[in-house]
């Protein structure tokens, strides 16, 4: 491994003038094929491990979701086309001679996450899952399974990237959208839907908020009692971001809805997969739970990766948690960033390069701080089992 530590070249997001940050919710058409796709991904190990001792090779990292078609109206409404769910990707469906029902895996796999995540979703009448996936090739199969004492080894060439800690604004999306999502705001207010994507921006020490929110019709009776619920959902969203900030904060909820005309974000479902969008893996949140453009991140779609051998997820938690560890630990360091990059064939825990850049000491880190942050980039790489075991059970987030 090439080890670089050097000082951040840039000022931290939350120091700078302006910052953005987003996170798609769970409903979120984009977060829902993320999470089908890693759920499938955690059936498969579970199988994999279960009927032969052993997570076999597999990618179902390619997950499409059309939207349906829905009639929707206060107090109510109907699915008039369905969701359409598309599994493709790569997993191994014979081992020693033996047939793996890897599409009914997965299609559980699919309508276990529609269930949890929207209630009011029929899965087994208004959705459709088609599995289109097919075996791995030969060789990437095989790498897969070459490792020996080295350990798995990276089954491509990619690379993972992770920041800690987190700014006031990264803070502040998240916790909204959990706040929106959460159990208890759920059982309290039925009528916010799953789909609630959060926007912010900074300028200065003000927050702004823009949060596209989807009710559930049948708990709206009307637009008088629509503009109510969303000044309620927009009061609990400043709530949850007053709890991990002293910046000052405002929220907008639906800013294009035109209440005088009905042109509002109602939902049969509480979620515009219904019939307003599409989803696909990777094109929202990243491991860290958000998007943000001030960061360093990289385009993997981690959803859905097999947890062994593949660097496009792993090193995207690792980073994280290197980067953190450092942040959180090493005496003198105010912000941490980490880059892994990966040569397929290598032993994942020996990357090609490893690049670590720390905030905080004058004139760049110290020979101290070096050793230290050394001790962290190595310690965490060579806890990649345990990493993975927490992956396996959903205990990592992924998006």
């Amino acid at each position: 491994m090439y080890l670089i530590i050097r000082a951040l070249d840039a000022a931290p997001p939350g120091s700078q003038a302006v910052e953005v940050v987003e996170r798609k919710g769970l409903g979120h058409p984009d977060t829902l094929c993320d999470a089908i796709a890693e759920h499938a991904s955690v059936a498969l190990c579970h199988y994999y491990r279960d009927h032969f001792g052993t997570v076999l090779h597999h990618n179902v990292d390619k997950v499409l979701l059309c939207g349906g078609a829905a009639r929707v109206a206060f107090g109510g409404g109907e699915i008039l086309e369905p969701i359409e769910v598309y599994l493709a990707g790569r997993a191994t469906r014979e081992y020693g001679g033996a047939r793996i029902p890897v599409h009914d895996i997965v299609i559980e796999a699919c309508r276990e996450v529609l269930r949890r995540t929207l209630p009011e979703l029929d899965v087994e009448h208004d959705t459709r899952v088609i599995s289109r996936l097919r075996p791995g090739s030969a060789d990437l199969a095989g790498l897969f399974v070459r490792g020996g004492s080295v350990g798995p080894l990276a089954n491509d060439t990619s690379c993972g990237a992770g920041f800690a800690p987190l700014t006031d604004l990264e803070r502040v999306v998240l916790e909204v959208e959990r706040e929106l999502n959460g159990g208890d705001c759920k059982r309290a207010h039925p009528e916010i839907g799953a789909d609630a994507k959060v926007m912010g921006v900074r300028r200065g020490a003000r927050i702004a908020l823009t949060i596209g929110c989807a009710f559930v019709a049948r708990f709206v009776r009307d637009a008088n009692d629509y503009v109510e619920k969303k000044d309620l959902a927009r009061t609990l969203a400043l709530e949850a971001a007053r709890r991990v900030t002293a910046l000052g904060v405002d929220a907008v909820v639906n800013a294009a809805d035109d209440v005088a005309s009905g042109s509002v974000f109602i939902t049969v479902t509480g979620t515009s997969a219904e019939s307003g969008d599409d989803g696909e893996v990777g094109r929202g949140n990243r491991t860290c739970g958000l998007i943000t453009p001030y960061r360093p991140m990289t385009l993997e779609a981690a959803a859905g990766k097999n947890p062994v051998s593949h660097v496009g997820k792993l090193y995207n938690l690792a980073a994280s948690r290197i980067a953190g560890s450092i942040a959180a630990e090493v005496p003198d360091v105010s912000d941490a960033t980490c880059v892994l990059v990966s040569e397929i064939g290598r032993a994942i825990s020996d990357p090609l390069v490893a690049d670590v850049r720390v905030g905080g000491e004058a004139g760049g880190p110290s020979a101290a701080t070096q050793r230290l942050v050394t001790e962290r980039v190595r310690g965490e790489l060579a806890g990649l089992a345990a990493l993975r075991e927490a992956v396996l059970e959903e205990r990592a987030p992924v998006f």
